[in-house]
């Protein structure tokens, strides 16, 4: 629920007055709120739901809202017209969750922390996540998002966007960037330590803990959560829901990622830096993209839009320059996006087909893994990473080098494919009871085609 303190002069007092009587609104009056002894100052409670509905009329009316209108919230109301408001607005046919552009742009700047706080805990997120990733912990992972504080300065930066607020928009994308780059330089100083203090070995290939493999390149699964984590995010902001757990979803997208940044430049890994700086950079363009067309399609705009004015592309210059950015940035990903996703998709299928032919009958496959290198400049072959099972004894060395050949005939991409054999023995049991079972053996083979 939601208190409004208008002020109005006292020539279009009775217009306000009329159109709130017309909507069953109680108010009360102050006469000579100012020192001007010309304006009156209107109080009315309204549901949350109501109050862009209410101050639009006002506004149509020519009721100008700028000079002074304050909306707080309130626990309850007692007035001889409010339920009615109540069943209108709240479980009528007005039902509607969306707040007013005042509310949704303070809820926003209300997210906002000061330099040490929000730099504080982006710093120790960053951390914590890098040793989750190091310990390939997920719940470690979790814990390190649960403390970033990425909401606010993403939702801050996309109602910027959408309501032209150019103040809000270079806050946004201004703590965005530096948060960023603190989280790295927290990860590099972090991956050091642990090497310097030998907590872990030089040589260890990180690429081969699983939780920084998956943040090595974006991929359509970790940009599809970033676009439905802003997307959220804009809707709780835009409703009365809350974002606390959205803040969440969109650390998750954004925190991992610069930590394994820093992880990458620690062991002096580029492909593993640079992938996952391609990562966070595509992961929070799409948390900001999102935000901004959820809220664009829920109807919030600048307060001058439906204004022609003079010098209009001018003032909507900043605005439509982050758009054009966000948008390129995103196709560029998407371009790589797509890539990787049809050659997964035809090395799936070549690895399928070929293990279940006649030849590897034998062969059970376990899991298949395409680690595709995120920048070209790079020029690292793709690996394909095959699991399989077979009988205990048998050999098939010919698989990986197979493998690789019709990968290449079929996409024209040369690949190393590494392919694991997970030993499996049967045994009948004595006695009674029968039938057999699978005992799976300690030996592995691995072979390797280049």
């Amino acid at each position: 629920m939601r208190v409004i303190k208008l002020l109005v002069p006292e020539e279009q007092l009775d217009t306000a007055l009329d159109i709130l009587d017309g909507e069953n609104i109680d108010f009360v009056v102050t006469k000579d709120a100012t020192e001007q002894r010309n304006r009156s100052l209107i109080e009315f409670p309204l549901p949350t739901q109501a109050v862009e509905f209410v101050l639009g009329k006002l506004r149509d009316a020519g009721i100008d809202d700028h000079e002074y209108t304050i909306i707080g919230s309130a626990e309850t109301a007692k007035t001889e017209h409010y339920h009615e408001l109540e069943d209108r607005f709240v479980a009528g046919v007005e039902e509607d969750d969306s707040v007013a552009p005042e509310e949704i742009r303070a809820k926003a700047l209300d997210m906002y922390r000061n330099a040490l706080t929000y730099y504080s805990l982006t710093a120790f997120s960053a951390i914590v996540a890098a040793a989750g990733l190091m310990l390939d912990s997920p719940a470690v992972v979790v814990g390190a998002m649960v403390i970033a504080p990425q909401v606010g300065s993403a939702l801050i930066a996309s109602v910027g966007m959408v309501l032209d607020d150019r103040r809000m928009l270079l806050m946004g994308i201004r703590t965005q960037i530096v948060g960023f780059t603190i989280a790295i330089v927290g990860a590099i100083g972090f991956g050091f330590l642990l090497k310097a203090g030998g907590f872990v070995p030089n040589a260890l290939d990180v690429t081969t803990v699983g939780q920084i493999s998956k943040r090595i390149s974006p991929g359509l699964l970790s940009v599809s959560v970033a676009f439905c984590a802003g997307a959220a995010g804009a809707f709780g902001l835009a409703t009365a829901l809350p974002v606390s757990l959205v803040g969440v979803m969109i650390a998750a997208a954004l925190v991992p990622a610069a930590a394994a940044v820093g992880i990458g430049i620690a062991w002096g890994l580029p492909a593993v830096a640079i992938g996952a700086f391609l990562l966070l950079a595509v992961n929070a363009v799409a948390v900001n993209l999102s935000a901004f067309l959820v809220l664009w399609y829920l109807g919030y705009r600048p307060d001058s839009w439906n204004r022609a004015e003079v010098g209009a592309i001018r003032r909507y210059a900043p605005t439509a320059g982050a758009l054009v950015v966000l948008v390129g940035v995103l196709a560029l990903a998407g371009g790589f996006v797509g890539g990787t996703v049809a050659l997964e998709n035809d090395v799936n299928g070549i690895v399928t087909d070929t293990v279940e032919s006649d030849e590897y009958d034998q062969l059970t496959l376990v899991s298949v893994q395409t680690e595709v290198s995120t920048l070209q400049l790079l020029d690292e072959t793709p690996t394909v990473s095959v699991v399989v099972s077979r009988p205990s004894g048998e050999q098939f060395p010919d698989l990986a080098d197979e493998l690789a050949t019709r990968i290449e005939e079929t996409t024209g991409e040369q690949v190393v494919v590494e392919v694991q054999y997970n030993d499996r023995s049967r045994a009948t049991p004595s006695g009674s009871l029968a039938g057999t079972f699978d005992a799976p053996s300690p030996a592995m083979a691995r072979s390797l085609a280049y």
